[in-house]
């Protein structure tokens, strides 16, 4: 008599319930990133992704995974760009060139996040590959020429982004700017360039925006899983910042076309000046404290995730963090004007500010 009423009293004690025990404490919590990038000039700064890819190209993901994926690292709007001429996996998955958009865009409205119908235009250089934004119908930029594509993506209303102009497996030896191009670009068919894709980074293409008036963007050209693919812990995925007068797809578009953008990519920005020293400003500010024998001591504080290197001409350094405030002591000698040494107009042109930060 004595084992079974030790089990059972073991039961009533352990378990009420020997058929299912939930174990909630296992799986993660869903939660977004809030990425600190303060607004400015009376912009909202939106971060977007306008470059990756879902199994209905070459990509290994669902379109909601890319929702998901965006969602989580705090993405404000994405593009998928899956390829136009090269969908390896469509025997398998059926669908045509607008399906990961459809697929996608509920999940993307129930997460908030603005999804921009698009696709890439995939041919051999030249011209390369590009990624059309805002488009009505991919499908019809399926065509045997180019030229057409890009034509059909023009009625269409799209912005044009050259992709990763200094891909090996196109350009081996050089990052090089064809005639084609310059065709394109006249005929209001080329609109911005990736001077940063995935895990490279093309310093000529800054000088290309620079001088030609085209776009800064960098993009993640996703096929893989994110969190295998980047980092994420110390690092984030590479994004273009979008300097809109709205929260909306029409707000982004407006913005891409007035050339209102910045490459995120690593601890570097990359823009046209004025959006690269607004962006400061609004991010760092300083304060005096005191003046002694060895200069001026003031506080500096950075309301950004973007960490800062200041460089004087006399080779004076201060490394200021991101989201943090430190105390530096500026020399006497030191010549009140400083370049931002991760802030990038040109391949060999960084943003020069005043100290202590004059507009």
């Amino acid at each position: 008599m004595l084992l079974p009423a030790l089990l059972l009293f073991s039961f009533f004690c352990i378990s009420q319930d020997i058929n299912n025990i939930q174990m909630p404490e296992l799986v993660k919590n869903q939660a977004r990133k809030i990425i600190r990038i303060p607004d400015f000039s009376g912009y909202k700064v939106l971060k977007c992704d306008f470059h990756m890819h879902t199994i209905f190209s070459d990509g290994i993901v669902w379109p909601t995974v890319r929702v998901d994926e965006a969602w989580a690292e705090g993405l404000d709007a994405i593009a998928i760009t899956d390829h136009i001429e090269n969908n390896p996996s469509k025997k398998f998955v059926g669908g045509d060139d607008n399906s990961s958009y459809e697929i996608a865009l509920p999940h993307a409205k129930q997460k908030n996040l603005i999804l921009i119908r698009a696709g890439e235009i995939t041919r051999k250089m030249p011209p390369g590959h590009f990624n059309a934004l805002f488009l009505s119908d991919v499908n019809k930029l399926d065509t045997s020429n180019f030229m057409d594509a890009f034509i059909e993506a023009g009625k269409q209303g799209a912005f044009i982004i050259w992709n990763h102009p200094g891909w090996k497996a196109q350009q081996p030896d050089t990052c090089k700017w064809w005639e084609i191009h310059t065709e394109l670009l006249n005929k209001g068919l080329l609109h911005g360039v990736e001077v940063f894709n995935e895990m490279e980074y093309y310093p000529i293409a800054l000088d290309w925006c620079d001088i030609r008036g085209l776009a800064y963007t960098a993009a993640s050209d996703i096929h893989d899983i994110s969190a295998t693919t980047y980092n994420l812990e110390k690092h984030h995925r590479p994004m273009t910042l979008v300097l809109t007068e709205e929260l909306s797809e029409r707000g982004i578009k407006d913005a891409l076309f007035a050339k209102r953008t910045i490459a995120w990519f690593g601890d570097f920005l990359a823009g046209k000046e004025e959006h690269l020293k607004a962006f400061f400003m609004a991010s760092v500010s300083a304060k005096l404290f005191e003046e002694n024998n060895r200069g001026q001591v003031y506080s500096l504080k950075n309301d950004s995730d973007i960490p800062f290197t200041l460089k004087a001409p006399d080779g004076y350094k201060i490394s200021l963090p991101a989201n943090s405030e430190i105390i530096a002591t500026i020399p006497q000698n030191t010549v009140s004007n400083f370049e931002v040494a991760n802030l990038l107009i040109g391949s060999h042109k960084k943003l020069n500010i005043g100290f202590p930060f004059k507009q």
